[in-house]
This record gives C-alpha cells, structure tokens and sequence, in this order.
C-alpha cells in the first residue's frame, strides 16, 4: 500500500518579518512530523520557505530564513500561511507582489493563513471582504478603518472563514497551527505536539487576546489595578457597580469613568470576562458538576453563565467543557 503524501506548506516571509511568528508554526508541523514517525507513519508535512524570491531573506531579528521556493500561481501548496511585520505598511510596499500572488491562488489554494499583521496582505487583495478575520490587536483599528468591508474581531485568537484563517500575533500563530494539525490529524496528534512544546492546546480559536490578568497587568492607576485583582479574589461577591466604586472610594459616575478609561471595558464588562475567564478553568474539571463550577464562578445561575458563553464564544458551557482539549478548530468553521 502506497503511503500518503505529507501536506505541502509554504510559509511565506519577506523582508522584515517576525521571527518568532515563523519559528512557531514551522516548529508545530516539524515536531507534528516527528510524533507521526514515533508512531511508524510517515511525515505528514512537508514544509518550504517561500518569498517573492529564493534566497536568503531577513527577519526583524539577527535572524534570516532561506527561501527555497519562488511564489508562483501555478505551484500552489496545500496550505499556505503568510507571517506578519512590525512594519506592515512598509512590508505591503516593498513585497506587493504577495499581495497580487494571494488575489490569484485565494479560491483555487485549500488553505490560506495570515498571522498577525500579515492579515494586511489578505486585505489588500480584496480576500476578506465580507468575511471575518482577526489581528493583533495595535493593528485592528487600522485594519477596519482602511478596510471596512472586513468584520474584524480584534479580540480572537484565531479565525476560520471558509478557506481563510487569521490569527493574532506571535504565539497564535502557534494556536493556528495546532489548529490546523488537529484537522488533519486529529486532537491526539496536536496534543502531543503541544506537550513538547509545552504550550496549551485548549485556547480555542475565539477567546480573546487578552485575560483578565493581563488587563488587570496592563492597568497603569495603582487604585484601579488593586480593585481589579480584589475582583479577581472574589468573584463570588455581588460586585455590582456601585460596590466597586464605593470600594474604590468614588461616586459612581466619577468611577464608570475612572475605571472604562484605566481598563477599556465597564467595570461590568471587567467582572464578566473575570467570571467567564474562571469558568473555562474550572470546566477543565470533568468531575467538576456545571451547578458547582457556575457557583464557583460567581455567576447567579446556569442561565447566565450560558448566556456569556453564547455571547463570548457561540457555545454552552458543556459544549465547551467536551472541547477544553481540543483547538476549538470546530467551532470557527463558518459555513458559507
């Protein structure tokens, strides 16, 4: 019986690209590969650098890859993911042949990726119109005000559209990419490649970029920063807004301002993704019954827990819970 073909990737670099964002995906589909042959198969990947040109090509770091493959519409891999820059505006002037390259392939290529802001090349071609795609977030405003016919969702992780993924940057990529081992492996291969890496498998595709405690890390007024780590300690409390200021030492109205202007979301969007945030950790606990794991949240009851699944990820906590070790892949299909 003859063995199946690895699954070509291209990754896509050009001058000044992040470093990191391409050591990620590329270490995810060489130790996919590595675990496949521990099991006797063969490599289910085979993966090239590319760029406009062959040659070496320099990162944003001491760093420079080896391109070994032209682009070209006639030698398509089965999946290509286009990295992003620090200088994306520059990087789409100098390789605006990426951007005429993906307009040409985007509906004949299975699967097209962009990390980070490397979602700029995609949008520039005229590919996400009408679709949703994601981005770091200090590129998302400038991605919907010069492309407005993309519904951005700076929040995600990652995004799947039809053929077309995005991600957020550096270390989604790493997410994207286990997501794209579990579909064509399934979740015990990407498991096992996220144990060697020792990063998690369970960020699905829709959570957001930023926890609870990295907006609490990223707060600069040491009152609001106190209060919010207060909140992360007793999620169990009512924590209503006029208990937050009051324990904050404020009027109301003076508060909603203070804290909005600290946190970039209301005290009570703040509570909620705290909750929310405790939730999925708890859910990770199969011997964990969802009546406890709602109390322990501090939500009022089940109803509204599933509430802020459904808003935060289109899901029900159980649906969640059967999916904690998995990518979330499923879940950003869209059907079009």
């Amino acid at each position: 019986m003859t063995a199946p073909l690895p699954r070509t990737v291209d990754l896509v670099v050009y001058p000044g690209f992040k470093a990191m964002e391409a050591i990620g995906p590329m270490s995810v589909f060489e130790y996919a590969n590595l675990h496949l042959q521990r099991r006797g198969a063969t490599p289910g990947y085979d993966v090239r650098v590319a760029s406009v040109a062959t040659g070496s090509v320099p990162s944003d770091t001491l760093m420079a890859l080896t391109a070994t493959k032209a682009l070209s519409p006639l030698a398509l891999p089965d999946t290509a993911i286009i990295v992003g820059a620090r200088h994306i505006h520059a990087a789409l002037q100098e390789s605006a042949a990426i951007v005429d390259w993906v307009a040409a392939v985007c509906p004949r290529i299975g699967r097209l990726a962009a990390l980070c802001s490397g979602a700029f090349f995609l949008a520039s071609a005229g590919v996400l119109d009408g679709r949703r795609a994601t981005t770091h977030w200090s590129v998302a405003d400038r991605l919907q005000a010069d492309f407005p016919a993309i519904a951005v969702d700076a929040d995600a992780i990652f995004i799947r559209d039809a053929n077309l993924w995005t991600s957020a940057g550096v270390t989604a990529g790493i997410d994207l990419a286990l997501a794209l081992v579990e579909e064509d492996f399934g979740r015990d291969l990407a498991l096992e490649v996220a144990t060697e890496m020792v990063v998690y498998l369970k960020r699905p595709g829709g959570q957001s970029q930023f926890s609870a405690w990295l907006r609490s890390e990223r707060t600069a007024r040491p009152g609001i920063r106190e209060l919010q780590n207060w909140i992360l300690a007793n999620l169990g409390e009512p924590l209503s807004a006029k208990q937050l200021a009051a324990r904050a030492m404020m009027s109301e109205r003076h508060f909603a301002r203070v804290f909005r202007q600290e946190v970039g979301v209301s005290s009570q969007e703040f509570v909620e993704s705290c909750r929310f945030e405790r939730a999925t950790q708890l859910l990770a606990d199969l011997a964990l019954p969802i009546k406890t794991v709602t109390a322990r949240a501090g939500f009022g009851d089940e109803a509204q827990m599933r509430r802020v699944f459904q808003k935060k990820l289109g899901i029900t906590p159980k649906v969640y819970r059967e999916r904690f070790a998995t990518t979330g892949v499923e879940a950003e299909r869209t059907v079009r």
